[in-house]
């Protein structure tokens, strides 16, 4: 966990005491909605179809235990009793009304939690791998550099008005759990032949309208250059990324136009003029920075300890082990995934209650230390294996060890059209009827890992291109349908989906999903051949003969 100092917390009382003002005027009528809007905007607050949104932040997707309780307190005293773990690794409050939003971002701040920068055209809240820090794959804690980058952008002069909004995610581990590569810019750490630690960057990935996998443009930096090299590749943009066009505005369209050869041409010109400046991260500043994380005493435990053998002999306890948990880098202990994905629950949502159990667990079996996944689960990252049955039964009771992470039912779904705004289609009613579907476990293991993607609109928060199954809700004519995709994924070997045919109706989606799978299930080479594997291998033709002559 990264300690916050007594700067942090004053910077974040004097932002509340502005917004508080702000808000009164707004509520006096001083201020109207449109002149409201950017100063609110600049603090994570949206006007969806029904109410404000407050979108929170949760820096590198990593919450202490007394975060966490208070977003619950959050939940519960100023919203309906929950809020939603987004693909941002961000938490956003649906239902607050205007005049408590002040009071609510007063308790969210005394514990270093806010919404600034989770919206506008800067740079957004900087994401990483959920296991970072806990995983024996990574070259080291990505989290170090994206609290480096953190403090960097926070209210950058430069880069507070961009051509669009910026968002930048890191990965340390050979495995991309991060999604990198549909980022405007994605950083891969990893070591050179000397052994010295650095970056691949990628540039001008990116969803929405227009979706781009990003293009490496400098294969290995060191990592001292990581922030002049970001603030060359800003400046680039800055300069030369369209603003007469909101469409054409992300930075993944300027690398399309002139080409990524051009791009990183443009970048290392402005990088040799700043690179050896202030810029330039000096060891003791990156010491400085990494010892202001704490990280878990570890103490030596035996690794299948006899509590754990004990209790694998329970099959509902197997199950979820077998599905949600991980190898941790310490022996005895490991890494586990809490599903907010439960059957027939909206995707991502968790009650307050739920993340109060959480929290619970965290402080008494896992270093008050909790994790968010751009897959829309919790982690616990740091608990010890010995303790894997006590946790199970706590999460069981609270309706969060459903053994599903991974599999068809783990869906990753935006809010849709039950909230924001910009949606043409429902986008959880959708998750909540194939995750019916596929209910039965024995059915989910059957298949194997496959990740279905829903978004409600072309803006892609569900992420649906990347999905192996992507679902996209379009309107015609004042009707919701659906456009599915096959074969993309999000990974180290990310690719963007391919359009499997005509868009169905919004009744015909959840049987044309259960046609998909039955035919992957007949056209697989074997049992051990994955969903993405059998489309790289045979594209999608096969199944859109199958399906649609059964639609």
């Amino acid at each position: 966990m990264y300690v916050y100092d007594e700067f942090d917390r004053a910077f974040l009382a004097e932002r509340v005491a502005e917004f508080r003002d702000q808000v009164a005027r707004r509520l006096s009528g001083a201020l109207s909605e449109d002149e409201f809007k950017p100063l609110r905007l600049m603090n994570g607050v949206y006007l969806q179809l029904h109410a404000y949104m407050l979108r929170v932040a949760i820096p590198y997707g990593t919450l202490s235990s007394d975060q966490l309780r208070r977003l619950a307190y959050v939940a519960r005293t100023y919203d309906r009793g929950y809020g939603h773990f987004t693909t941002r690794q961000n938490i956003q409050f649906n239902w607050i009304k205007l005049e408590d939003l002040p009071d609510a971002m007063a308790a969210l701040a005394e514990v270093g939690v806010h919404g600034i920068q989770t919206s506008g055209n800067c740079i957004r809240n900087v994401t990483t791998d959920q296991w970072a820090g806990a995983t024996p794959q990574e070259f080291d804690d990505p989290r170090i550099w994206a609290e480096i980058l953190r403090q960097y952008s926070t209210l950058h002069p430069e880069f507070t008005y961009l051509p669009r909004k910026f968002k930048i995610a890191i990965t340390a581990a050979p495995k991309d759990r991060a999604a990198t590569k549909v980022h405007d810019v994605g950083l891969r750490l990893h070591r050179n032949e000397a052994g010295e630690l650095g970056f691949e960057v990628l540039v001008g990935g990116g969803l929405g309208r227009t979706p781009f996998v990003g293009k490496s443009v400098r294969a290995f930096l060191p990592a001292r250059h990581l922030l002049s090299y970001i603030e060359a590749i800003m400046r680039v943009y800055n300069q030369y990324g369209r603003r007469d066009n909101i469409y054409k505005a992300r930075i993944k369209i300027l690398v399309h136009e002139i080409g990524a050869e051009a791009f990183a041409k443009a970048v290392e010109a402005e990088w040799e003029a700043i690179r050896d400046g202030a810029l330039h991260l000096s060891d003791e500043i990156i010491a400085d920075i990494r010892s202001r994380f704490l990280y878990p005493d570890f103490q030596p435990r035996a690794d299948q300890p006899a509590a754990l053998a004990t209790a694998l002999e329970d099959p509902a306890f197997a199950a979820w082990h077998r599905n949600s948990v991980h190898p941790h880098k310490v022996p005895g202990h490991a890494i586990v995934t809490v599903s907010l994905k439960a059957i027939g629950a909206p995707p991502g949502d968790a009650t307050a209650d739920q993340m109060e159990v959480v929290a619970a667990l965290a402080d008494d079996f896992g270093w008050r230390e909790i994790r968010v996944g751009h897959e829309q689960n919790l982690c616990l990252p740091n608990v010890a294996q010995e303790d894997l049955p006590a946790i199970w039964r706590r999460l069981e009771a609270a309706g969060l060890a459903t053994p599903n992470v991974n599999h068809i039912s783990d869906i990753i779904a935006c809010p849709g059209l039950d909230y924001c705004a910009l949606a043409n289609a429902r986008a959880i009613p959708v998750a909540q009827e194939i995750a019916k579907r596929f209910a039965d476990l024995e059915r989910s293991r059957t298949i194997g890992r496959l990740h279905v993607n829903i978004s409600g609109c072309i803006n892609a928060c569900g992420h649906h291109h990347v999905g192996h199954i992507g679902i996209l809700g379009v309107e015609k004519n004042g009707q919701e349908f659906y456009q599915i995709t096959l074969g993309g994924r999000a990974d180290e070997h990310a690719q963007l989906g391919t359009l499997l045919g005509p868009a169905v109706s919004y009744e015909q989606v959840p049987g044309l999903i259960e046609d998909v799978v039955d035919t992957y299930i007949e056209l697989r080479a074997g049992p051990d051949e994955l969903f993405i594997d059998t489309v790289a291998r045979l594209g999608v033709e096969p199944f859109k003969e199958r399906v649609y002559a059964a639609h």
